[in-house]
């Protein structure tokens, strides 16, 4: 699992999908497709219509990847944050079944409410 909690360099900031579709392609079921896109150095987060996909590419090449999906059916709660007067960055928080929570910070500026819009679509 990704840690994208560590400092401003390394918070998500949306990229288009159209880069990551060959790496994902093959791990995407039928009828599943590609919602949104965030990036942080090399790691990345991709929203499809069914779950979250993370991406943490290893190694000095970044060859190895390693992929985690995150079902948005055992997402029990989740919150955000927008970003305000001092604070640079808006936050995601999931809570998921089986897992516990996992914590993501977007650069500021990122549409928060679109993803909160998504995860809201998908679990109740």
């Amino acid at each position: 699992m990704i840690d994208f909690t560590n400092a401003k360099y390394l918070k998500l900031h949306p990229e288009k999908p159209d880069q990551f579709l060959p790496t994902v392609q093959p791990i995407l079921l039928p009828g599943e497709a590609i919602v949104a896109c965030y990036q942080s150095v090399r790691d990345y987060l991709i929203f499809t219509t069914l779950r979250i996909i993370s991406v943490n590419v290893q190694g000095v090449t970044g060859r190895k990847q390693d992929f985690t999906s995150l079902p948005y059916k055992r997402i029990q709660t989740f919150s955000i944050e927008t970003a305000g007067m001092l604070d640079l960055d808006t936050e995601l928080e999931l809570w998921f079944s089986g897992l516990g929570k996992v914590h993501l910070e977007f650069t500021r500026g990122t549409d928060i409410a679109s993803i909160c819009r998504l995860i809201g679509e998908a679990v109740l």
